[in-house]
């Protein structure tokens, strides 16, 4: 008898997280997640119930940014899904501007956003892993969180402290049979791009930086990969 895997996604009704939930699903997975949009997190539960009658879904509506819905979110998560195999902390927001000059409160909602949700929810998710001897955090950093660039302002800053985040917890948690991976993708076609005038294939799919998470989640016990460093074949976009 087959024993269904559990998978944790924040941000998981668009781009790559969308793509992470149809990715693991089609593999047996059975998938919770949450993101702020209450209309599109119902669309989803019932696609992906009807798709996969035999597999469960729990999706929730809730705004990361906020550590007590956040730590609601994680507890109603935990009594569905007493056993979470793999947390992906995808969610984030980017909100362009340099540091001198980006609007008021737009640190407080990056760093809320990018590092205290994948903080928080790592801290309420993982002692169950510890507690079996087994896990697989993803956190999905940037390329931003590597190389700093103009108008990147608290953004870059953000992602480069979930990849100093992602290092650490990589450190605590080797000792217990946990792996910790950070995914750094360069320019994904998602909403963030909104309103470009470049052309869409001048950026990765979303289902490419999904498949290389799968691939990093298969891997036996004895292998960890700590980075996924992956660009769009022609470079960065400056």
């Amino acid at each position: 008898m087959q024993i269904n895997k559990t998978i944790l996604i924040t941000g998981c009704t668009k781009g790559i997280g969308l793509a992470l939930v149809e990715t693991f699903a089609q593999k047996s997975f059975h998938v919770i997640g949450c993101a702020r949009n209450a209309i599109e997190i119902e669309v989803l539960q019932k696609r992906m119930s009807q798709t996969y009658p035999t597999q469960k879904f729990h999706f929730k509506q809730c705004d990361v940014s906020s550590k007590q819905a956040l730590q609601a979110f994680a507890i109603e998560a935990l009594l569905v899904f007493p056993e979470i195999d793999i947390l992906v902390n995808n969610a984030g927001v980017f909100l362009p501007g340099s540091i001198l000059e980006e609007e008021d409160g737009f640190f407080e909602q990056q760093m809320q956003t990018n590092l205290a949700s994948a903080y928080h929810l790592s801290r309420a998710i993982i002692p169950q892993m510890i507690a079996r001897k087994t896990g697989h955090v993803f956190n999905l950093c940037s390329t931003a969180s590597i190389k700093a660039y103009p108008n990147g302002g608290s953004y870059c800053m953000s992602k480069f402290a979930l990849y100093g985040m992602t290092k650490v917890l990589r450190e605590e948690l080797k000792p217990h049979g946990v792996k910790v991976t950070a995914v750094l993708p360069g320019p994904t076609y998602t909403n963030s791009w909104n309103g470009t005038d470049l052309p869409e294939t001048r950026f990765m799919p979303s289902e490419d930086i999904a498949k290389m998470i799968l691939v990093s989640a298969e891997l036996s016990a004895a292998s960890a990969v700590e980075e996924i460093l992956i660009r769009p074949q022609l470079g960065d976009i400056e």
